[in-house]
């Protein structure tokens, strides 16, 4: 088996069979090329049927000094995943990955804003452009909904359940969740629709999309990064902040003010619920709150 067909069939097989979106896709294309390089410079003539545990071994040493901790974790997790493949198609019989050992890391608590940090971030925005209304739209749903990147963008006018208050959202592996929507978030989105967007004749394929750039196509995850990063310096906020960062403050927010954090699971579309605990960490306050209300050996 030649790299190149092993690792399309791998990349085809996560796109059909697992449903993997686009972005996790060449996520995986990029770890498993890493892997070709090494091995075409350095082993000639072995291909993905042919490596063996102490080719892995050499290869993670290399890896060790050109990424750091974090991307050579997930690198070798990407690569983890494609001799199983192997494995699973009767391709190996065994998988050069099960003593490799990836870096330990510590929990990456994910960065937030307080409610005042995003009313500021929101003023900032120049509504007397069509833009403007509809980049305050974007936020106020970022934000009010929890939503990722990508789930926005996809976001279509069939989706939008206003009378029941929800949303309807395509996450991650094509599922489908309802997410609340709040009265103003609604009446943000609903301007949007009626003044702003009948000004972009939407392009083919974009007909039933809600958010359109000027040329009424699709807007791409660059543009929304562009967006908050210019309002980010607008509102003089000296924080790392990226479109991901109104999704964590959703969560956070929920969190203090006394949420169930399965429902916040629910909203946020985690499979896990080890994923939504990462914003109990953000506010041990909160948990002593929690302690001081409900248990009952805190008064004695």
């Amino acid at each position: 088996m030649k790299w190149e067909d092993g690792i399309s069939d791998y990349l085809n097989y996560l796109k059909l069979e697992r449903g993997l979106a686009e972005n996790s896709i060449s996520s995986y294309s990029r770890d498993l090329d890493k892997l070709f390089k090494y091995v075409t410079a350095n082993l000639s003539g072995t291909g993905p049927i042919q490596v063996q545990h102490t080719h892995i071994e050499h290869f993670v040493h290399w890896l060790s000094v050109t990424v750091n901790p974090r991307s050579q974790a997930r690198t070798l997790s990407g690569i983890r995943g494609f001799f199983e493949y192997l494995n699973f198609e009767g391709y190996r019989n065994d998988n050069p990955m099960d003593l490799i050992q990836s870096p330990k890391l510590g929990r990456k608590l994910p960065d937030t804003l307080s409610l005042t940090e995003i009313n500021k971030l929101i003023s900032c925005i120049d509504r007397s452009t069509p833009e403007g209304e509809r980049n305050r739209a974007i936020l106020e749903t970022l934000y009010g909904c929890g939503l990722r990147v990508s789930e926005l963008l996809n976001l279509r006018i069939g989706d939008l359940y206003f009378d029941e208050g929800f949303l309807m959202v395509t996450g991650k592996g094509s599922k489908q969740r309802f997410v609340p929507v709040g009265k103003f978030n609604q009446s943000c989105i609903e301007l949007y629709l009626k003044e702003i967007r009948p000004q972009w004749k939407p392009q083919k394929g974009s007909e039933d999309l809600i958010f359109l750039n000027r040329r009424g196509g699709k807007l791409s995850r660059a543009m929304i990064f562009s967006i908050v990063k210019d309002l980010c310096f607008k509102a003089g906020l000296h924080k790392k902040i990226s479109p991901h960062t109104f999704r964590h403050s959703f969560a956070s927010h929920l969190l203090q003010n006394g949420a169930d954090i399965r429902a916040i699971q629910q909203m946020l579309g985690h499979e896990s619920i080890t994923t939504t605990e990462v914003y109990l960490h953000l506010d041990r306050g909160h948990l002593s709150e929690v302690i001081r209300r409900f248990h009952p050996r805190t008064s004695k």
